[in-house]
């Protein structure tokens, strides 16, 4: 495909901190994105689409050189230049600079500002999950004073927590975090209380609660956990032909593997080809995994998904699945730069499922830009 079938694409990185939401900050990633913000930059350039840089001649092993940040003058410098794509590898939110583009006839890859905004509640998704009729685990929220809808840390015992369906081991998790950083499996009700109590009053740099004034939490699922990916309706192309869905569909699950005390390990600690695999076309095909995928459909439509989403699964002692985790901005590093060989991301371990590679997959992504009216 060459240059003259795309407008330029101009990637931008997190620069501007989130607002703190309901007493809740969602942590920064150092860096920003930008190491995957570079790795969708290169790649789309090596496939012939016209990629613009903060840098005239960008330094494939510097990923800030391919990557401008989500301020308003980063936005504006991109413009500048003359992107007519914006593709917002960063954390959006309501009141997002991004949305000073409104209008101006740019399309955007990436969510809805006010989608993210909404929708990096996990709390809230659960409840928007659950009343759609999708499986997910029982939850409750607490904090260390008792309110309309939380638990008091103090008041927890066992006999509370299993008139909300919850009996350990449990999973305590912020509402409004990035990865798996906080979350962690408990045992008993000492080390929930010990461990809560200490997320609650953790601070980051500037001083505000790190991880808010209320915590989830989730009953554990002891099965297997698989995560999906799911793409928005559009146009694709799949084995050399165009394919249309009309409704959102779900890339082949990925099986994660050798958790850290039941959970998945951040990306940034443990790679994740290395603790990863894409499941068989066989396993595919048994009904639990296809009523996964359309368990994990009906979410996306749900939550408005405009780009992929990632959920992560996991099933119960008698197999079921649920829906335990929505990730709005899913991690999207791919190999191609020098030295990140073994950076493949959840999201193109699944597209290889479908015969993408990563540069495929990041083409169809881009075929699915939307104008930011």
């Amino acid at each position: 495909m060459s240059s003259a079938e795309h407008e330029p694409v101009a990637l931008l990185f997190q620069a501007t901190p989130p607002p703190e939401i309901d007493g809740i900050r969602k942590p920064m990633k150092p860096g920003g994105y930008s190491d995957s913000g570079a790795d969708i930059a290169h790649a789309l350039r090596a496939a012939g689409v016209p990629v613009l840089t903060p840098r005239a001649s960008p330094d494939p092993t510097q990923a800030l050189d391919w990557v401008f940040p989500d301020t308003a003058e980063g936005i504006a410098q991109a413009l500048d230049g003359g992107a007519r794509v914006l593709w917002a590898n960063t954390v959006l939110f309501s009141g997002h600079p991004l949305e000073s583009v409104a209008g101006k006839g740019v399309r955007v890859v990436g969510q809805h500002p006010a989608r993210v905004d909404r929708y990096d509640d996990k709390w809230l998704t659960n409840e928007v999950l659950r009343a759609g009729g999708c499986p997910v685990p029982a939850s409750t929220l607490v904090a260390l004073d008792e309110g309309p809808s939380t638990l008091a840390l103090d008041s927890l015992t066992d006999a509370r927590l299993e008139q909300g369906g919850l009996r350990f081991p449990l999973v305590v998790k912020p509402i409004r975090g990035r990865g798996s950083e906080g979350v962690r499996l408990v045992t008993s009700l000492s080390e929930l209380k010990s461990y809560a109590a200490g997320l609650l009053a953790a601070r980051d740099a500037a001083g505000h609660p790190r991880y808010g004034q209320r915590l989830m939490l989730e009953q554990f699922l002891p099965g297997t956990e698989v995560t999906l990916t799911v793409m928005p309706p559009g146009a694709y192309r799949i084995d050399g032909a165009e394919r249309t869905f009309a409704e959102h569909w779900s890339l082949p699950a990925v099986r994660r593997f050798n958790h850290h005390e039941g959970i998945a390990p951040y990306n940034g600690v443990v790679a994740v080809v290395n603790n990863s695999v894409r499941i068989s076309d066989a396993e595919r095909q048994a009904p639990a995994m296809r009523n996964l995928e359309e368990w994990c459909a009906v979410a996306a439509r749900k939550v408005g998904a405009l780009a992929p989403i990632r959920i992560d699964c996991r099933s119960s002692e008698d197999g079921a699945f649920f829906l335990f985790d929505l990730n709005m901005k899913p991690n999207m590093t791919g190999a191609g730069r020098p030295g990140r060989e073994d950076q493949d991301s959840l999201c193109s371990m699944a597209a290889a499922g479908v015969g993408w590679s990563y540069q495929e997959l990041l083409l169809n992504m881009l075929r699915q830009a939307w104008r930011f009216a």
